[in-house]
């Protein structure tokens, strides 16, 4: 990053997907999540949902992939997400950011970003907000 962003400056959206129930397996190993509603078609279904469906941190992650590639992951200071809509095998994920604000700090600057993990309906599946320390 060469210049410093500016409020309103938004990040080159990222997309993943489509999504498979493959992908949610190889999260349940990584991360020691072993609800069976992630890989379990028939238990997802006795549970009321139409299929297997992502982890909530899964998505989490690939949000925060997404952010620390926009503005560097050692810059990272704070990470905060919202979790709105689950998401399903087949969605293709859509991340986006913008910079919501920009403040002076004693070891250089505080980037205030605003980020969303959105599903191809247009439904959010989480909103957050990030934080940088970037110097100018």
């Amino acid at each position: 990053m060469n210049a410093l962003p500016r409020v309103g400056d938004t990040a080159d959206e990222r997309v993943f997907g489509p999504m498979t129930t493959e992908m949610f397996v190889r999260y349940s190993g990584a991360s020691g999540d072993l609800n069976p509603m992630h890989y379990d078609r028939d238990f997802a279904e006795k549970a009321g949902y139409p299929s297997v469906f992502s982890q909530g941190m899964h998505s989490a992650a690939l949000l925060s992939t997404f952010a620390g590639d926009w503005l560097g992951a050692e810059r990272l200071r704070r990470f905060h997400v919202r979790f709105r809509d689950i998401v399903w095998p087949g969605d293709v994920l859509t991340c986006s950011g913008e910079v919501t604000d920009v403040a002076l700090t004693e070891s250089g600057h505080r980037v205030v970003v605003s980020l969303a993990l959105t599903r191809q309906t247009g439904a959010a599946a989480i909103l957050g907000t990030a934080e940088f320390d970037v110097d100018a």
